[in-house]
Order: C-alpha cells, then structure tokens, then sequence
C-alpha cells in the first residue's frame, strides 16, 4: 500500500481531486469537513492522505508518503536539501503563486533591489537596526538576497496576513506569495521590478526515501516516472 498525500481542505484539495479525476483516479474525503479520512477509487493499492499543504513536504522528506500534492514554495522553504528527498512528477497547472519582495508604493524612487539596497543601508544608519521585511520564507529570501547581494536587512517572522505587516508598522517590506497581485496593491504597496524570489505551482512529488511501489499509480494518472 502506498499513501499519496493531499492537501486536506480548500480550492487545492478540490483542483487536487479534479486532476486526479480527470485522469481516473477518484479521490474522496469521507465524513464531515472536520474529518481528515479519504479513499481512492480507480487504482488498486493507494492509501489516501489528507494534510495541510505545509506538512506534506516534511513527510515527503521522511518516507511516510510515497507521493504528494503541494506547492513548489513550500517544498523548497521546508527543504534544505529537496533535490536529495523528493523529485517533481508533473506540474498540476494551478496553485499558481509568485513569492516577491514588495516595498510600500510610496517609496517611488524605490523600483528595484538595487534601490533597496540602498535603502537599506540609509535605514541602518538613521535609525540603528536593519530594515526589516516580513514573510514565512526565511530560507528562500535569505537565499534570493544574498545572490543579488542586498545585505542591510532582517527577516521579521510572519504567520499571518503579511500584507498589513507594514500598515501595522511591524516592517519596512514584505516578502510573499501573490496570484494576481490584488492584495499587495490594496495594502498600498508595490512589488520590485526584479523582486520575484520564485515561481510555484501545485506539483505532485515522489518520495525518494520511500519504499512503495508507485508504478500502478503513475502508469494510471499517465506521467513518465
């Protein structure tokens, strides 16, 4: 048996499913909303699941799913080493969502990292700490700075709604994920020309730690192992 991971709740659970469908493989979440128990129907020997998008790259990791649907960001924030545990099978072509830096809209001579950096630096000097930008992706942020060589900052944590962190004075910047970019301009702020960190889609995963056979599974969905 092996167990293929999804997201338990919202629009990714639902596309997850339509994809599978499409391709017949029927999964189901049984019970209320509440609960988290599922089913396949269509192909033989596949356990069903269902986890919060952020769990399922940790598990993934570990060999406990053999198979799992979530984000590309997520796989490569949780991840240090993804490229050692899992492998990408397919791009699902939703959940699509870029991780940017975005800087308040009044800033208008603030266009690019190379301003911010500037920026940055003038902040240290006047105010006697770095410039602080929220988000929940320390790891790819950090990643993304050092390479284009911005260094007077620092990561603030954020769990919540990282848009307001800087309406709510908590930050100076953001970093977070964005579809259409609507949230980010109703809190009054503007995403630098060349601040994209990532691009992300919903992908399905295999496990490279994992013991299953998965052949039944991607021979019927249709996808090159």
């Amino acid at each position: 048996m092996i167990k293929l991971g999804v997201p338990s709740k919202g629009r990714l659970m639902k596309e997850t499913f339509a994809w599978f469908s499409a391709r017949g493989v029927r999964l189901s979440k049984s019970g209320s909303d509440r609960e988290y128990v599922g089913r396949v129907d269509g192909v033989a020997g596949v356990e069903l699941v269902l986890l919060t998008a952020g769990e399922i790259p940790r598990e993934l990791a570990a060999g406990r799913l053999d198979m799992g649907v979530t984000g590309t960001d997520l796989v490569h924030e949780k991840l240090a080493n993804w490229t050692d545990v899992v492998a990408p099978m397919a791009e699902m072509g939703f959940g699509f969502a870029d991780l940017i830096i975005a800087v308040p809209a009044c800033w208008r001579d603030v266009t690019c990292l190379h301003d911010l950096d500037a920026v940055a630096a003038r902040f240290r000097a006047q105010q006697g700490f770095r410039l602080r930008i929220a988000t929940k992706y320390h790891r790819l942020v950090r990643q993304f700075m050092t390479a284009q060589g911005v260094a007077d900052y620092q990561l603030v944590d954020s769990q919540g709604a990282t848009e307001g962190a800087v309406k709510n004075e908590t930050a100076e910047a953001i970093a977070d994920i964005t579809s259409t970019g609507a949230t980010i301009e109703a809190n009054h702020l503007q995403i630098l020309e060349d601040g994209l960190v990532l691009k992300s889609q919903a992908t399905l995963w295999h496990s490279k730690l994992a013991q299953g056979d998965c052949s039944a599974l991607i021979e019927k969905i249709g996808i090159a192992p």
